[in-house]
């Protein structure tokens, strides 16, 4: 019986580690999807999701935003000084779109992109640090 239980709970291990392993890998932006699969930015701040199915099923298709405003590559508005919500505002980035004709405007429905610090860990599985401002020290 012990050697039953051991072995349904390593299965069980298995099971729980492949699918983190796939979410995380999917949540920092891989390619495997035929659509593009979901980018989180991390940078200016922690933490925005992409989902480019969401886009896809609204009739979009990959030249909507590929060269330009974004680059193919995830990951490379990141390293733009500019990406960030004032560029937004400018209409740059996810701002041509998001301008409140065409989709709703980039200064409102925060929520439906930024998830947060605490959003960002719950979706990779990590815990909150304690130290500043958790009343730990």
């Amino acid at each position: 019986m012990k050697t039953l239980n051991k072995t349904l709970l390593a299965a069980l291990l298995a099971i729980v580690t492949a699918g983190l392993f796939i979410v995380a890998s999917q949540a920092m932006g891989s390619d495997d999807e035929e659509d593009g699969g979901t980018i989180v930015f991390t940078k200016p701040v922690k933490a925005v999701i992409f989902e480019h199915s969401i886009h896809v099923e609204m009739g979009m298709d990959c030249d909507s935003c590929h060269d330009d405003p974004f680059e193919m590559a995830a990951g490379t508005a990141e390293e733009n000084d500019d990406f960030n919500m004032k560029a937004l505002y400018e209409g740059k980035y996810c701002g041509m779109c998001h301008d409140g004709e065409t989709a709703f405007a980039s200064n409102t429905n925060c929520t439906a992109c930024h998830i947060g610090v605490k959003g960002y860990n719950r979706m990779m599985g990590t815990k909150e640090k304690k130290g500043h401002g958790s009343g730990h020290h």
